[in-house]
This record gives structure tokens, sequence and C-alpha cells, in this order.
């Protein structure tokens, strides 16, 4: 080669420094499973946060079994009563419960899964829980009546799942 065509040759540089963007398409499939990752652990996390409809009612169930061994019927109707009140309260909320008494809620549990409640059964419970002693003449509460109460109680609590 002759010398003066290698002096009109170009002078060696370096290419220019590789930019950091556009990125690769390894970096978009990373910030994309990050950005996945991140919306699941929020969403498991509000999940978690949540009061679960399963939790309560399970509690409510136990709660209920230990209530079938109580020995006399005023104490077995008031704590129906108050199970009742706060399973509603969870599920309904407060503006819907709070205000309901004597029949009107007898008719509200019957509505909402509690149908062994309605008729005398009901009444009956409202007797026995406020006021009126199971062992006097003018309210007698039989074995079936606790049976229907006990029955009621757990369709409501089963209920409320089913329409959630």
């Amino acid at each position: 080669m002759t010398a003066s065509l290698l002096e009109q040759l170009a002078p060696d540089h370096a290419p220019p420094p590789l930019g950091w963007w556009p990125l690769a398409p390894g970096w978009w499939g990373l910030m994309g499973l990050l950005l996945m990752a991140l919306a699941l652990v929020m969403w498991w996390h509000q999940r978690r946060q949540r009061p679960s409809v399963k939790r309560w009612q399970r509690a409510a169930l136990r709660e209920l079994a230990q209530l079938q061994t109580a020995a006399d019927n005023a104490t077995l109707a008031r704590g129906l009563q108050q199970l009742l009140r706060r399973c509603a309260i969870a599920r309904y909320g407060r503006e819907t419960v709070a205000a309901l008494s004597g029949e009107a809620w007898i008719a509200f549990v019957v509505r909402h899964g509690g149908s062994d409640w309605a008729g005398d059964s009901g009444r009956a419970l409202l007797r026995c829980a406020y006021g009126s002693d199971a062992t006097t003449p003018d309210a007698p509460v039989s074995p079936a009546h606790r049976e229907r109460w006990l029955h009621g109680a757990r369709a409501f609590v089963k209920c409320a799942r089913a329409s959630r």
C-alpha cells in the first residue's frame, strides 16, 4: 500500500458511549414483572385488612355452639339476640340494624335467612330474652322452640355469606 492512501484515512476514534435510554427489552420485562408483583402485594394487603365474612361467621358459629349448652331459656334467648345483632351489624351495617326491635327485629331475621324465628317461636324468644321468665305458665318455652331458635340463628349466620 502506498503511504498516500494511508494518510487519507480518518483518524481512529471510539464509538459514542452507549446511552441508558431506550431500554433493552429485558429491562422492560423486568419492570413489568415488578409492577405486577407490587400490585399483587397491595391487593393481598388490602384483602387482609378487610374484615373477612368467613372469619366472623366461623366465630359466630363457634359462639352459637357454646350457646347450645345454656341451661336456661332466658340465657339462651339473650345470647342468641346479642350474637345475631352483632352479626347483623357486621353484615348489614349499624344504620340498618340498630333501630330494629321487637317484631321488626324478628321480621328482619326471618327475611335474611332465619325463617325458623317466624310466628310463635320468635315471639317466645322475645318474651324470654326481654322480660318474661321462661318458666312462667303464660309463656312456656318448649324444647321445640329452643331447637327452632338455634336452627334459625344458624341459618341467619350462614345466609349472610350466601348473600354477600
